[in-house]
Formats: structure tokens, C-alpha cells, sequence
């Protein structure tokens, strides 16, 4: 629920989008610092950064370790 609200915030704030891919860049920025608040680890969320990582443009989660606070 708190993370559906903050993603919400993000792209309502922002105004029209110049491609979809453009969206997913925002909200994986987003998720990368909203991550950065949770104290709880989140079940298989390596395994969903990961996914996103790679749907956004190929990036991998060993490329740049030192951004995802996870474990």
C-alpha cells in the first residue's frame, strides 16, 4: 500500500512522459530510494530489483552493488 502511494506520488507529480521508457527509468529511481527507508527485508526483492533492472534496459544487479541496500 505505502509503496503503490509513493510510485503514485512520483508519476503524478511529474507531467507528460516523452516515451514509456522514460516512466520505467522514474520509477526504477523511485523504487531505489524508497528502498533505502525500508528496515523489514522484502521476500525474493533481489530477484524483483533484478527483473526491473534488466526490463528497463538490460542493467544487471552485480553492475552497481553498492546502490541496492539489500541483505
Amino acid at each position: 500500500e505505502s509503496l503503490n502511494r509513493s510510485l503514485r506520488k512520483v508519476l503524478k507529480t511529474k507531467g507528460a512522459f516523452p516515451n514509456p521508457e522514460s516512466v520505467f527509468k522514474l520509477l526504477y529511481l523511485a523504487l531505489n530510494k524508497i528502498s533505502q527507508k525500508w528496515t523489514m527485508p522484502i521476500r525474493d526483492w533481489k530477484a524483483a530489483l533484478s527483473r526491473f533492472a534488466y526490463a528497463i534496459g538490460g542493467a544487471k544487479l552485480y553492475e552497481f552493488p553498492d546502490r541496492f541496500p539489500i541483505d
